[in-house]
C-alpha cells in the first residue's frame, strides 16, 4: 500500500509517498516509472496540492442502493454520469468560492477512482488492473443552478464550476474498495455515513462499461456517486470527506 500526494515547495511542484508526517519525494511519472530522489520533506513544510491532474472526472449519479431506495429509483443497467471538467479540481485546503447565483453549493461525499492507464473496451478482469487507487471526492452541485430552466435540466454548470471538484488529499493504493467507508462533516458534524458495499456497480464492473466506447486516460478519476444524506453547505463553512486508509479531504466554502 503508498499514498501519493502532490504539492509545492519552495515554488516548485512535485510529488512522493507520503509516509505518515513526511514525503518521500519521486520523479518521473506517477502512473510510469516513479523513482525516489532521495529527499525527504515534512508534510507541514510543503502546500498539499492534487495528486494527480485528470483529463476528466467521470461523475456517477443513482449508484448507491441506500439512495436509490430513498429516492424510488429503478437500478440503473449502465453507470449514469456526467463529465465534470478541470476548473472544478481543487486540492485539500483550499477555499472554494461559491458564486452568488450558484446559492448554497450541496456536498457529495464520494470515493474516487484513479485511472492508472489509457484503457478502453476493458473486460471487468481487465478493469482491475487499470485501477491505480483510490481517492477521496466532494462531488459538489449547485441545487439552484440545476433546476432553474424548466426545459433542461443543466448538470453540467450546476456540477462544473470553479472548485466544484475537490479531490484528494492522496492517492492510495492496494485498498479494498468493498472495505471502505464514506462520512462526510460539515464543521465537524457528521452528515453522511455510508459502506461502498452498497454501491450498484462494483468497481470492476463500472470501470468496465464506462470504457465502452470512452477512453480512460492516466490520473482520469471516477467519482463513484453519493448516497443519503447530501446537504446543503453553510457560507463559510469547512466540509471533509474523511476515507479510512486514504485520509481526510478538507475544503472551506465561501
Amino acid at each position: 500500500m503508498a499514498r501519493w500526494i502532490g504539492f509545492t515547495h519552495n515554488g516548485a511542484s512535485g510529488f512522493g509517498r507520503l509516509d505518515g508526517e513526511r514525503i518521500e519525494v519521486c520523479e518521473g511519472d506517477l502512473f510510469g516509472e516513479a523513482k525516489p530522489t532521495g529527499q525527504v520533506l515534512a508534510l507541514a513544510d510543503v502546500s498539499v496540492g492534487l495528486p494527480c491532474r485528470p483529463s476528466k472526472m467521470i461523475a456517477l449519479w443513482n449508484n448507491f442502493g441506500a439512495l436509490m431506495d430513498k429516492q424510488g429509483l429503478s437500478r440503473p443497467e449502465a453507470p449514469l454520469f456526467l463529465i465534470k471538467p478541470a476548473n472544478t479540481f481543487r486540492p485539500s485546503g483550499a477555499v472554494v468560492a461559491v458564486p452568488e447565483a450558484a446559492g448554497r453549493g450541496l456536498y457529495e461525499g464520494e470515493l474516487g477512482i484513479v485511472i492508472g492507464k489509457t484503457a478502453r473496451d476493458l473486460t471487468e478482469e481487465e478493469a482491475v488492473d487499470a485501477v491505480f487507487g483510490y481517492t477521496c471526492v466532494n462531488d459538489v452541485t449547485s441545487a439552484a443552478i440545476l433546476k432553474a430552466d424548466a426545459s433542461f435540466t443543466q448538470w453540467t454548470r450546476a456540477k462544473g464550476l470553479d472548485g466544484f471538484g475537490p479531490f484528494g488529499p492522496v492517492i492510495a493504493t492496494g485498498l479494498d474498495p468493498e472495505a471502505l467507508t464514506v462520512r462526510t462533516l460539515v464543521n465537524g458534524r457528521e452528515r453522511q455515513n455510508f459502506p461502498i458495499s452498497d454501491m450498484l456497480i462494483p468497481v470492476p464492473r463500472l470501470v468496465s462499461q464506462l470504457s465502452q466506447g470512452l477512453t480512460l486516460e492516466p490520473g482520469d478519476v471516477i467519482a463513484c456517486g453519493t448516497s443519503v444524506g447530501s446537504g446543503p453547505i453553510p457560507k463559510g463553512a469547512t466540509v471533509e470527506v474523511v476515507i479510512e486508509g486514504i485520509g481526510t479531504l478538507s475544503n472551506r466554502f465561501e
